[in-house]
């Protein structure tokens, strides 16, 4: 015959079921009376018991079938979801551990309640069902405080991480703070530099004219040529200063390749063969219409060109238009002038930066002008030189520009 009496434990789990909602107040009331629970006075009553019937419903499972272990990864899970919850509404570990420990106690005096009222429930099966209690207790315990400590790790990882990340910005902003001011300075030397030049010419060709009214032509001439220098100078600053300072949306637009070579090479034709230079320009036929900012595509022509200008005198100008693979096309000017020495390669690009030793007339912002326009229209920049055999800047533009994010 079949055995159907119901085991002492199993019946004793169905008291704990039946009692759940008593045995969660008194709990609840011991929580709440205790001084050293702070952060339990901060929650609502559901807030309070959110997994304690997980635990409890838990803890008579395995009464039922006397077997704890089976239904531990039940348990553990629940655990770790009551270690999150407490973590999150702020509990100490220390106020965890205690709260579990009252938890602990009613279920205890829970136990001494029904083995006083169920003569069946012998000595060993209170043992037994105590020492469940305790050991399903004390893995929930466990198992809530290394939850608690798994996120108080990853919350101090993360801040730490923030912070690393906060202190290397502050760095790099304290850098470039740091060269934004050299190189404000640096301008406002070589301001100051060209302008004292400009106004020291100007004042012997006023003084010319004074002592020697015979020379007068010539002493204009100098005066005009000074004054056209330092309009140069001006005109190419606010050219500067307009640039960095842009901060309205990049308008894109479709640009005609050809139309804007052919206009490059009419305007920058004279001004080459007024220096006896020659002008080489090619425009690859199988460039289509591109997807860019004309004006700025043209600016940084027109800054390359009079660079190329300025520096050659004698032998030629080159302009070209090619494609640069299938999703790229590339401006090309190249020239036959004094060259960049190794020296000087890297610092090309910067503000107020002109060929060493030669005394030719510029602001110096012109590729620092380039550089930044590039940057606007993600343009990459090559360049090659050689000292006394010349320089070819290749600039590689993407055939349709994307609207920055």
């Amino acid at each position: 015959m079949t055995d159907t009496r119901v085991s002492p434990l199993r019946n004793f789990a169905d008291f704990v079921r039946a009692g759940r909602v008593r045995f969660t107040e008194q709990w609840m009331n011991a929580v709440f009376g205790d001084a050293d629970l702070v952060e339990a006075d901060k929650l609502t009553y559901q807030q309070l018991a959110d997994h304690l019937p997980e635990i409890l419903e838990g803890l008579c499972t395995a009464l039922d079938i006397e077997d704890l272990e089976r239904v531990e990864p039940v348990i553990e899970r629940d655990a770790r979801r009551h270690g999150m919850v407490r973590w999150r509404q702020g509990y100490r570990i220390e106020e965890l551990v205690r709260e579990l420990d009252l938890f602990h106690q009613v279920l205890a005096d829970a136990l001494d309640e029904y083995a006083a009222c169920d003569n069946a429930f012998t000595r060993r099966h209170e043992s037994r069902a105590r020492r469940m209690i305790a050991e399903t207790v004390s893995m929930v315990t466990l198992t809530s405080i290394k939850e608690v400590v798994s996120e108080r790790d990853r919350k101090i990882d993360e801040y730490t991480g923030r912070l690393e990340r906060a202190n290397h910005e502050l760095t790099l902003k304290q850098r470039l703070v740091s060269e934004l001011y050299e190189s404000r300075m640096h301008i406002t030397r070589s301001v100051v530099h060209d302008l004292r030049n400009f106004l020291n010419a100007f004042s012997m060709a006023l003084q010319l004219i004074a002592r020697v009214p015979a020379k007068a032509d010539t002493a204009l001439a100098l005066a005009n040529r000074q004054a056209a220098d330092m309009k140069a100078l001006v005109e190419q600053m606010v050219e500067y200063s307009v640039i960095l300072g842009d901060g309205t949306p990049l308008t894109l637009e479709q640009v005609d390749l050809r139309e804007l070579y052919d206009e490059l090479v009419a305007s920058s034709r004279p001004s080459i063969e007024a220096k006896g230079l020659t002008l080489r320009a090619a425009f690859d036929a199988a460039l289509p219409a591109v997807t860019s900012n004309r004006l700025k595509l043209k600016q940084i022509a027109v800054n390359l060109l009079s660079n190329a200008i300025k520096y050659t005198k004698s032998g030629q100008v080159e302009l070209g238009f090619s494609m640069a693979g299938p999703e790229h096309w590339s401006i090309r000017v190249s020239d036959t002038g004094v060259g960049i020495a190794p020296a000087d390669a890297d610092r090309v690009f910067d503000e107020f930066e002109r060929a060493a030793g030669e005394d030719i007339p510029g602001t110096g912002l012109g590729l620092a002008i380039v550089k930044e326009l590039c940057r606007v229209l993600d343009g990459h920049i090559d360049f090659s030189s050689r000292e006394g055999v010349g320089t070819t800047f290749t600039i590689r533009f993407p055939l349709t520009l994307t609207q920055p994010q």
